[in-house]
């Protein structure tokens, strides 16, 4: 087992080196992107990837502090779920009532990657991929239907 500094170095290290591996990958539309902090450019729409010691995960997550608009914000995916899944594939779940660890409630459209381990660097190149492809997905959908959300 790791110690948190040791764990911490660990988890450092896997997402420069996602980050290396993607810093050459543009958007759809051509453009630099700094994909593990995906700018959205809509308030409280966040894309967010993790990956921890059983699972790896990448998130839309829906935070406005507005109940009425996050509700607004969760049925504009629902409107376009198919060209959702078209873009980003068919395995994302959409919770519209999802809790967080620090117990604030938010609308999440999530797919997982369960049995990988962070720690494992041999898990290493499955998760790169799967975040990949999910994070591309995302900003495909994103690039067309963002003016939606707006």
């Amino acid at each position: 087992m790791y110690n948190k500094q040791e764990a911490s170095a660990v988890r450092q290290q896997f997402w420069t080196r996602f980050g290396q591996y993607m810093a050459p990958v543009p958007s759809v539309g051509g453009e630099k992107v700094h994909w593990i902090n995906y700018k959205t450019e809509i308030k409280g729409i966040f894309f967010k990837m993790n990956a921890d010691n059983n699972r790896a995960y990448v998130a839309v997550e829906i935070n406005v502090g507005d109940a009425g608009l996050q509700q607004k914000y969760f049925e504009t995916f629902l409107q376009f779920k198919k060209p959702f899944e078209v873009a980003a594939g068919k395995d994302w779940e959409m919770r519209q009532h999802f809790i967080t660890e620090d117990g604030k409630e938010i609308a999440r459209i999530s797919a997982e990657l369960n049995g990988v381990n962070i720690f494992r660097e041999s898990d290493w190149p499955v998760i790169i991929s799967f975040l990949k492809i999910h994070v591309m997905g995302l900003d495909a959908f994103w690039s067309e239907f963002k003016g939606a959300f707006g």
